[in-house]
């Protein structure tokens, strides 16, 4: 288990003797600093650059580790889950291998409604206790900040039950928890097919009074044939904007509903899964400055064939972050580490675009560019020291976790 370098409460903290790749938009490539500390006070950065250049009076006082030329980065951060949920569908995925089709798996009672039911009979704290492993399991590979979505209660109560339950995780564990609700993630037996009137539940109801106690930092959706069409989508995406809270949402996974066209119309956050987006699509995202969230699990697990347009957002320009999307149906997946090598094996992401899609572009796909995401002065103390020889590594290695030590906000 990876060590956890706690400071002196409101001291001086400084790690020296270490190789940086800051990540900084400031800087080519990973923005790689050899011979490099980082000074950080009150839990966050002050300095991060060659150890050389430090200005000598914040040695002075400071509790001093030597990295002993290991490599820092910034922490990771996983900016697409649905960690919190109860049970699991390994019977599904049985079902699968022997040949079930997704329309007969529902029909025996799984897909998603199975996840709904499991949740809605779980208490908050059961939740949370199974919730937990999944989280440890995280921050032993380097994680600081995770995003966690709703979407497995699909009424008022037990939206409010599992955004509830995630916003816990953070108090019971050094960890940044971001709280999305994707409560227009399907439709429950109780809506009897009429998706219009649970659109207007989400809208009316659930959204305002998740709002009104504080539980979300966004509002995410499925925009999807067996899901929620554009133009609902819009009016929950509306409903949001009315509250001030931005928006993500699942786009053009299984077809092109021109969903990343619509995520950018609405100056969302990110636009998440991608596989069918078009030019358009991918056009729209950079002027909108819209994230492309990518997430490998979910194509490599359900045996996806179209890879997302990854020339398309190179050409363009569009920032990648990349992610777990943990969740127990399509992406039982709690390593980002095996999820960057995914992401490179499979859809042929650089090194480079792997560790910025974890740690920088993963803070913008959440809104928190300003505060964490890279090893620069100002920025939260979230660091991950790696016992490895080159950045690659982090990419490369398949069941192997390399990390020496994680930091949170400077502890």
């Amino acid at each position: 288990m990876a060590a956890q370098m706690k400071s002196r409460a409101g001291g001086l903290h400084l790690w020296r003797n270490a190789r940086l790749a800051t990540l900084s938009e400031n800087t080519s490539g990973l923005g790689i600093v050899e011979k490099g500390a980082i000074a950080a006070r009150d839990g966050q950065i002050v300095y991060a650059g060659p150890e050389a250049e430090m200005p000598s009076g914040l040695a002075q006082g400071a509790e001093s580790v030597d990295c002993e030329g290991r490599w820092i980065t910034p922490g990771l951060i996983d900016c697409h889950t649905h960690l919190v949920y109860a049970g699991n569908r390994a019977n599904e995925f049985e079902m699968r291998l022997a040949g079930a089709t997704y329309e007969e798996v529902a029909k025996a009672g799984g897909g998603i409604v199975s996840s709904v039911k499991s949740l809605r009979a779980a208490s908050e704290d059961e939740l949370v206790a199974q919730t937990l492993p999944r989280l440890d399991a995280l921050m032993a590979e380097g994680v600081t900040t995770v995003e966690i979505k709703s979407g497995y209660g699909l009424d008022l109560d037990n939206e409010k039950k599992s955004l509830r339950a995630a916003r816990q995780l953070d108090n019971k564990h050094p960890v940044t928890v971001r709280t999305t609700c994707l409560a227009a993630h399907a439709l429950p037996p109780e809506a009897k097919g009429d998706k219009d009137a649970f659109i207007d539940l989400v809208a009316k109801e659930i959204l305002p009074a998740v709002s009104a106690e504080g539980l979300a930092d966004a509002v995410d959706g499925f925009c999807e044939g067996i899901a929620f069409s554009p133009e609902q989508m819009a009016r929950v995406f509306d409903a949001a904007g009315a509250l001030g809270l931005p928006v993500k949402l699942h786009a053009d996974q299984l077809s092109n509903l021109h969903g990343a066209e619509l995520a950018a119309r609405y100056g969302a956050l990110s636009a998440d899964h991608l596989e069918y987006t078009d030019e358009a699509g991918a056009a729209a995202m950079a002027r909108a400055g819209t994230v492309a969230t990518i997430l490998p699990g979910a194509y490599y697990f359900i045996r996806e064939t179209k890879k997302p347009p990854i020339a398309l957002f190179r050409q363009h320009g569009v920032k990648m972050a990349v992610a777990t999307d943990c969740n127990p149906g399509t992406s039982p997946l709690t390593s980002l580490l095996l999820t960057m090598n995914m992401a490179a094996t499979l859809f042929g992401l650089t090194v480079e675009e792997c560790l910025a899609g974890v740690t920088r572009e993963a803070a913008r796909a959440l809104g928190l560019q300003q505060k964490t995401g890279t090893l620069e002065a100002g920025k939260s103390a979230d660091l991950a020291i790696w016992d490895i020889e080159r950045p690659a590594e982090l990419v490369y290695r398949m069941g192997f976790n390399p990390l020496h030590a994680r930091i949170w906000r400077g502890q």
